[in-house]
């Protein structure tokens, strides 16, 4: 029988912070890997257009301050997905210099494997001529050679097999750009010969740190083991707790079909899977299925810069005002926009935010207004910042002083929390690429390099 092989997941996203006890309790266990993720595009495209992370400095290097060195000095290799946040060039970069910083701090040195997962205007334009990309699902527009020159920044989730190399290649540490989040944790499983459905199944759960486990969370430590025919899925916080029921509901995560998952070059086949309870705490699950797709495809990602936003935020809480929100905002809409009638309506939109009656479902909520308050968000988004700001000050006036019928006081429709109370956002960004695009798994470059100090 082969050797079972443990993963530690510190959490869900590099820099959203775990104990350091619960760590700890992962490293008891002699981990083959130390893996966590540091991607996501849940809030959307404006961390992969701005070239930004999604946490900070601060907290990226407190937490690769206890990964680094309890990897190094026990030889398990520490694989970082999607560095930065988005997984681009100057997201990496941007990991590579707290990693030589923590390095040279505590006078270690390190092998460093990056996957860059860049790809140029001239290789998304060539493949696209050549009939290689394809939109990733129907409501999204084929590609085009204007979408491809306005973005500056394009990366393609890359698979286990890259990871993989770099991992044979003995790298102590592997920065990925883009990755498919199970992909590095998936890559050390099939790097000891594991099955990768199990390895990618079990990534799937890992990536999200002890969000498996109840109650949930992406801020802790969790550990899976692969084993011959199955996996276990274990908390390592006495305080959280693995079930059938919480891993199940994890592999539904996240997904558009209850049991296929789609991955650069295959499918997996979650139909036939079995979550058992092996011991208080670990969960076995077994029958994960890996399709290999008759073609290899990798997801793209890019954003390009579209307009400039301005927002306020506000308080209401007259009862008669509240009684016809939705009409008074559009009668304030409608006045700011005949004052700016020389302004092409293209050139900006105005939208409303009733938080506490409709904010989160708009026009879909189901349930009658009860409430006594509203907090009203509104924004300016517009082709430029100063065109931002200069309708949204003319809403926020507007808004504030309109004389709406039954009102009986001649000002103060609006609280406001701040003081300057128009927040200029700067630029926005939309995903200007979301596409497959056909290729192979040997077109991410891997570059070694030695990091830390010199002996």
């Amino acid at each position: 029988m082969s050797t079972d092989i443990r993963i530690l997941s510190p959490c869900g996203m590099l820099g959203y912070g775990f104990p350091e006890k619960s760590f700890r309790n992962g490293l008891e266990k002699d981990p083959h890997g130390i893996v966590v993720d540091a991607g996501s595009t849940d809030g959307g495209p404006h961390k992969l257009g701005a070239g930004v992370s999604i946490v900070s400095k601060r907290a990226v290097k407190k937490d690769l301050g206890l990964m680094l060195p309890a990897g190094l000095s026990r030889g398990i290799p520490v694989v970082i997905g999607s560095a930065g946040g988005s997984g681009a060039r100057t997201h990496v970069e941007w990991t590579l210099e707290i990693i030589d910083e923590l390095l040279a701090e505590l006078e270690l040195e390190a092998k460093i494997a990056v996957i860059w997962a860049d790809f140029s205007q001239e290789d998304v334009r060539q493949a696209s001529a050549e009939g290689r990309i394809s939109p990733l699902s129907p409501n999204i527009p084929a590609l085009t050679e204007e979408a491809i020159a306005a973005t500056p920044r394009i990366v393609a989730q890359m698979g286990h097999e890259p990871i993989v190399e770099a991992l044979r290649a003995g790298a102590d540490i592997i920065v990925c750009g883009r990755a498919y989040d199970p992909s590095p944790f998936a890559a050390i499983g099939i790097l000891h010969g594991k099955d990768p459905a199990l390895a990618y199944h079990l990534g799937k759960i890992l990536e999200c740190g002890a969000l498996c486990a109840e109650p949930g969370t992406t801020k802790d430590s969790i550990l899976g083991t692969i084993g011959d025919g199955s996996f276990t899925v274990e908390s390592l916080n006495p305080q959280r707790q693995c079930s059938e029921t919480s891993v199940a509901a994890h592999t539904f995560y996240e997904k558009e079909h209850p049991y296929l998952l789609h991955g650069p070059g295959f499918m997996l086949d979650l139909e036939h899977c079995r979550f058992e309870e092996a011991e208080t705490g670990v969960v076995k699950v077994s029958g994960s299925r890996l399709v290999p797709a008759e073609t290899y495809t990798v997801k793209l990602e890019g954003a390009r810069q579209t307009a400039y936003r301005t927002f306020v935020v506000a308080g209401i809480r007259d009862p008669i005002l509240l009684g016809k929100l939705e009409e008074v905002e559009e009668l304030v809409r409608a006045q700011a926009r005949e004052y700016y009638r020389d302004v092409p309506e293209t050139d900006y939109s105005i939208r409303f935010y009733n938080y506490g009656m409709n904010g989160v479902l708009g026009s879909q909520e189901p349930e009658p207004f009860r409430g006594h308050e509203v907090g009203v968000l509104f924004e300016v988004v517009a082709r430029t910042q100063e065109l931002a700001s200069s309708i949204c000050a003319t809403v926020r006036s507007t808004f504030l002083h309109y004389g709406y019928e039954g009102r009986k006081s001649t000002a103060g429709n609006l609280a406001f929390p701040f003081a300057p109370s128009d927040i200029e956002f700067g630029p926005v960004y939309a995903f200007s690429v979301y596409h497959l695009m056909e290729s192979s798994p040997d077109a991410f470059t891997i570059e070694h390099r030695r990091g830390g100090a010199k002996r």
